[in-house]
């Protein structure tokens, strides 16, 4: 039995987010002095995951990348423990491919995080919008500057909870079981006994918490890989392992950070569109809304379910656009295959069909059974899901915005600071990346990427990937060709998250 999660050792970002915090800014840096670093990292006032009435009216998280342990003198043997993909980077050539970090995406055009100059740290500041700055100079102290190198600082803007291309985002996400009544995986009835195979019957929106932070079972039931020290007196305030508790465990009440800077080029995403839709700005907002998935109001183009879907929460209007599947929509006439929201989160469960009947599931559970087209092509979701924690930057343009010049002075850039939380990289963002959003061969389609984040780069097998495809009741497909690439990587890198006792014994804390 996992035992109660201590919020004081989470950090807060797994649990919150902060997002009624409206302003944010991230610093990027490297570690030129490490024993002024470890003295700042000891001092800051890293913000938990304990809910406080009133909410606390600033946050400041630290997360770190192998490099930056490496800085801080963890030495290799530990280092190594964490997951290959962490210690490997985000920019290893092979992983690039699987990402579609080629092209305009390459690593060698990003503004940070290029192969060899990784950042060691990310620290994130939250706070009201007119409180920022001054948070940031309290918290930074006279320190900073002798512990750290600035790379960059990454500005983020207040757009009221829309993207820049005018789309309401951050709707779905997971609802992590803080109880963990999802400790083992659901298992369905045969014969009155209960089947080792573990199949979940119905999409629920519930995530069990091992996949958000690590030292807790996961959906397989199991516990994910993670640094485990033999006790000894630097890590005797180390938490045990639940599942080793003999060892004490540096990943606990840890995860890993993805953080990927996404220039959007709004103008050319509206220009398009609306020179293929004839002029007509409605015709090109309802194809966009069809290449997303919702309308701009957030509202999902599938139709939405009458019974409640497990762990959908929030306030009512978010509860609303999440009550839908595509179990009613499974020809793409309302949402089409393609859609950005139907490829990131396919709303699935374990069978690849509906099986009729205790014998029909039983085929099904044994591997027997006809099998349709589509049966294997996306995997379960519940084993892939992703919490984001990312922010706006720069400007959202109307459509006939977009039609005009930039105005001089306008902002540089608009984009999105896309940060994902998750124990598992290969298994979550990797797989969600590499099968689903980058897939042309995802839902038995051929010829597309996601409509939004596609790099239209080539690929062996196949030479076409920017068209997008939009099936109709007649069973005609609306085929959109030569989209261009509206979405371009611009930095990235991988961190490590951890707990706030593994913060401080990281940072060369004496034992208490």
């Amino acid at each position: 039995m996992s035992s109660e999660v201590n919020f004081r050792d989470v950090q807060g970002l797994v649990r919150f987010g902060f997002g009624k915090l409206n302003g944010a800014k991230y610093a990027l840096a490297q570690i030129k002095n490490r024993e002024a670093a470890r003295s700042w990292l000891l001092s800051a006032r890293v913000t938990s995951a304990v809910e406080e009435k009133p909410p606390p009216r600033e946050a400041l998280q630290v997360a770190f990348t192998a490099e930056g342990f490496k800085e801080l003198g963890v030495s290799d043997s530990v280092l190594n423990r964490f997951s290959h993909e962490f210690v490997s980077g985000i920019t290893e050539p092979s992983r690039s491919r699987r990402l579609g970090d080629v092209g305009e995406n390459a690593p060698s055009k990003w503004f940070w995080g290029r192969p060899g100059e990784a950042p060691h740290l990310l620290v994130m500041f939250f706070a009201k919008s007119d409180e920022l700055d001054s948070f940031i100079q309290k918290s930074t102290g006279s320190v900073w500057n002798e512990a750290f190198r600035d790379i960059t600082w990454l500005e983020t803007s207040d757009l009221d909870g829309i993207e820049p291309f005018g789309f309401r985002d951050g709707i779905s996400q997971p609802e992590i079981d803080w109880q963990q009544r999802r400790i083992s995986i659901p298992r369905v009835p045969l014969f009155g006994f209960q089947s080792p195979f573990g199949y979940q019957r119905e999409y629920t929106n519930i995530s069990a918490l091992g996949e958000f932070l690590l030292g807790y079972q996961n959906e397989y039931g199991k516990y994910t890989d993670r640094p485990l020290l033999d006790p000894d007196s630097a890590s005797v305030d180390l938490l045990p392992a639940e599942d080793f508790p003999e060892k004490r465990d540096l990943g606990r009440n840890g995860t890993y950070l993805v953080m990927r800077q996404l220039h959007q080029d709004v103008r050319k995403f509206w220009q398009l569109l609306i020179e293929h839709s004839g002029g007509d700005v409605g015709k090109a907002e309802k194809l966009a809304a069809a290449m997303v998935g919702r309308t701009k109001a957030g509202d999902p183009l599938a139709p939405i379910r009458c019974r409640p879907i497990p762990g959908v929460g929030g306030d009512p209007e978010e509860i609303r656009q999440n009550q839908f599947t595509y179990e009613d929509d499974p020809d793409g006439v309302r949402c089409p295959f393609g859609a950005h929201i139907r490829r990131s989160n396919p709303r699935n469960f374990d069978f690849p069909v509906r099986p009729r009947g205790l014998f029909g599931k039983i085929r099904i559970m044994l591997g027997f059974g006809p099998k349709g087209f589509k049966d294997d092509l996306i995997s379960s979701v519940r084993f892939h899901r992703i919490l984001r924690r990312g922010r706006e930057y720069g400007d959202c343009l109307e459509p006939t915005e977009a039609l005009a010049p930039a105005a001089e002075g306008a902002a540089s850039g608009s984009g999105l600071h896309f940060v994902c939380l998750n124990a598992n990289i290969l298994r979550q963002f990797e797989f969600l990346q590499n099968a689903w959003i980058a897939n042309t061969k995802f839902d038995g389609m051929t010829g597309e990427s996601d409509p939004l984040l596609g790099n239209r780069e080539e690929i062996p097998g196949c030479p076409v990937t920017s068209d997008f495809n939009i099936p109709t009741e007649r069973g005609l497909r609306q085929r959109v060709a030569a989209l261009q690439q509206f979405v371009a990587v611009r930095g990235g890198a991988y961190f490590f998250l951890p707990g706030l006792r593994a913060l401080r014994y990281l940072a060369g804390a004496k034992p208490s």
